[in-house]
């Protein structure tokens, strides 16, 4: 239940926050593009354990963050919201990519005659731009689920392994590898069924939309 609630938390987070970078790096030219086209791609290469201690140093009680969220009373490390900071930083490039793939791809003369007709910029992007792109987005944000509902090594250092609070289904295998192998292979192939099952859907809406 834990690893459901924070993987889809975690993807609609993205999905929020990362379709309109997604969309600024697919349609616009700007100073610094490359930095932040560099940042967006620099979780997939980073290890677990860097990712991680990164997220302690900037959320930490000593962090960059740390005074500012004590003022405020939030306690962030070694809690379920810990867990979802890290999905989302190990899994957002999945779909800031792809999405901003999809973005690219588009035929922009379907938006201007959309304009000329008299939408206006939300309503061109909400009924031309994303149904056009929405098997890229689609893709993207179930591969940010499958991600973050697999990650461990961030998790495990930024959020611990406290069963109940913060223990998601990768950290139980570990713990189970240890202490009783028939829970981790039951566990394994409950995260191997769901996995199985998600792509199943999404293939066959990705079908239907065709």
């Amino acid at each position: 239940g834990l690893s459901l609630v924070t993987g889809t938390t975690a993807m609609t987070a993205v999905i929020v926050l990362g379709t309109p970078l997604a969309y600024l790096l697919a349609r616009r030219s700007f100073r610094g593009r490359a930095v932040v086209d560099t940042l967006v791609d620099l979780p997939m290469i980073l290890p677990p354990a860097v990712a991680g201690i990164t997220l302690l140093f900037v959320f930490g009680r000593r962090g960059l963050l740390g005074p500012a969220l004590d003022v405020l009373g939030w306690q962030i490390v070694f809690t379920p919201i810990a867990v979802v900071l890290a999905q989302m930083f190990v899994a957002a490039p999945f779909y800031v990519k792809s999405a901003a793939a999809g973005f690219a791809e588009l035929d922009r003369e379907l938006e201007q005659a959309a304009m000329l007709d008299g939408a206006n910029a939300w309503n061109v992007f909400r009924y031309v731009t994303a149904p056009l792109a929405w098997p890229a987005l689609v893709g993207g944000a179930v591969m940010t689920w499958a991600r973050a509902i697999g990650e461990f090594g961030a998790t495990i250092i930024f959020a611990g392994n406290l069963p109940g609070r913060t223990q998601t289904m990768p950290l139980a295998i570990y713990l189970g590898l240890e202490r009783d192998l028939d829970v981790a292979v039951a566990l394994s192939l409950i995260l191997v069924v769901a996995s199985f099952a998600v792509l199943l859907c999404v293939k066959w809406l990705l079908r239907q939309q065709r």
